[in-house]
């Protein structure tokens, strides 16, 4: 999968780019060739269909339904076609695709909901990446069929009704088994929602000049851990324990130590020199004998947590804290020691109530409904462009940002570019989760890391130990404490 993401309006100027670049009268040669990419595809997942029901819409992504049906056609499989729109309406390269197919031989009916669906698979051409507003009510209408019909779907380029550029559906929204999308990696595709709707996702440049995608720069690329894991520190043989950073832990109001302990294990799992924890004096005991080597200590005013704050060099502050006079007092004293700081939960939570400001080495890590309180609008709004809410939140609070979710999201206050990792699954959809990642996020700042850097390793380290995690446990039984185990073994593994 390529790194860059691009908008949907991108992805349409690289298309004239390339366009222009091929010395061709208008894109046909394109669309046949996102044709032929499609239908390879098809014939790889489903080698046995011997019959296939297209749905296409008025636009280029119909026209490149139609390439692929006169294909199918020409391979002696059976096609039955649905078009959404009168095709004698279409223009350009749309309308050659259309009579093209009609000369193979391929019969073209307009859709209604009397249609019957008999395709072993179906190829959705409908909508594209063209859709902005609301799914009409006539499209709406097949898409529920092709969801209801009870066979494997194919998206050309994007599923009709996902938004490319956001990833959240739009309406009703075809639930595709396979999306095999072209020229540009639309950034809707891996954030938001779109897992639920794409499928396998399969991409194809349609050989693309290289040069093409130099005249159209993104600020927003993808990672994973494969990635990430290049930024990782690297030891010399001379190291010794004062190379690798200070991390202190501040939370675990009563009846909370289990996050902060999380964290705190985390931070050392990361690589961290030393890691400290403040927290409420009954929980030292359980975090001694859970994780010997981190040094608990009781914590009950301002003067005690600036003592392990002046030997601090990293602060992680939030697991656990609560939101009581205790969580206050820490949140306070640590905001005034003005150090690198990974912030979460609870000090989220304060820091969007009373207003308060981060430095500008510190990262947050909200999840929407913590993104949602810091920017004052609802999780819908987060929902809705993730992208923007990234942006406005590290330049709201002058800080680095990792939003949490599908297609995780990291922002920088002095930088324009923009990270999705993708990495983790669904099973990460519990209590601890949060911990885990701020102590690592803080470990790995302890160690030198630039806060970007950080966080894109922390986020995709996170998400692999998830995914090794799965191959022994169910997603479904899926704890935090199980990333735990599996950090040190995927990071091990990656850099043999």
């Amino acid at each position: 999968m390529p790194k860059d993401l691009f908008t949907a309006a991108q992805v349409r100027q690289l298309d004239a780019l390339a366009i222009q670049s091929m010395a061709a009268e208008n894109g046909y040669e394109l669309m046949q060739r996102a044709g032929r990419s499609a239908f390879r595809a098809l014939v790889r997942r489903w080698p046995e269909a011997a019959r296939l029901t297209l749905f296409c819409g008025g636009g280029n992504n119909g026209g490149d339904g139609y390439v692929v049906a006169e294909l199918a056609r020409r391979h002696n499989l059976q096609v039955e076609v649905f078009a959404l729109s009168d095709p004698e309406k279409l223009r350009g390269e749309a309308a050659q695709a259309f009579a093209s197919c009609c000369a193979a031989g391929v019969d073209v009916a307009i859709w209604s909901p009397d249609c019957l669906i008999s395709g072993d698979v179906i190829v959705d051409a409908m909508l594209g990446t063209g859709l902005s507003g609301a799914v009409r009510e006539d499209y709406a209408a097949a898409i529920n069929a092709i969801n209801t019909a009870g066979r494997p779907v194919i998206a050309l380029d994007i599923p009709s009704g996902l938004c490319a550029d956001s990833g959240m559906p739009l309406g009703p929204t075809v639930n595709a088994a396979m999306t095999v999308t072209f020229i540009g990696m639309k950034r809707g595709l891996v954030t938001g929602e779109a897992p639920d709707y794409t499928g396998e996702l399969v991409f194809d440049e349609l050989e693309v000049p290289a040069d093409i995608y130099s005249k159209l720069p993104t600020a927003c690329r993808r990672s994973d851990f494969s990635q990430a894991v290049g930024l990782a520190p690297i030891r010399k043989p001379s190291s010794h324990k004062g190379m690798f950073g200070r991390v202190l832990v501040v939370g675990g109001d009563t009846g909370f130590g289990g996050a902060a302990i999380m964290a705190a294990e985390a931070a050392y799992r990361a690589g961290c020199g030393l890691v400290s924890c403040a927290t409420r004096a009954a929980h030292v005991g359980a975090g001694l004998a859970r994780v010997p080597e981190v040094m608990f200590r009781e914590i009950n005013s301002r003067g005690e947590l600036l003592a392990m704050l002046d030997a601090a060099e990293v602060i992680a502050l939030g697991p656990g804290l609560g939101k009581e006079p205790w969580g206050q007092m820490c949140l306070q004293t640590c905001l005034d020691a003005d150090k690198p700081m990974v912030v979460d939960a609870d000090a989220l939570n304060m820091i969007a109530a009373r207003k308060l400001q981060l430095n500008p080495r510190s990262l947050m890590t909200p999840h929407p409904g913590e993104a949602a309180r810091l920017l004052e609008c609802s999780v819908a709004d987060v929902m809705q462009d993730r992208f923007a809410a990234a942006r406005d939140l590290a330049e709201s609070y002058n800080c680095h940002v990792l939003l949490k979710g599908v297609g995780t999201l990291l922002a920088a206050p002095d930088q324009e570019e923009l990270v999705v990792v993708q990495a983790g699954n669904p099973g990460m959809a519990c209590g601890g989760m949060g911990d885990v990642l701020t102590g690592l996020a803080a470990g790995l700042l302890a160690q030198g890391m630039a806060p970007l850097a950080a966080a894109e390793l922390a986020a995709a380290w996170h998400g692999a130990a998830a995914d090794s995690a799965t191959e022994s446990v169910a997603q479904a039984s899926l704890m935090a404490g199980d990333l735990l185990k599996q950090l040190g073994a995927v990071m091990r593994e990656a850099r043999v």
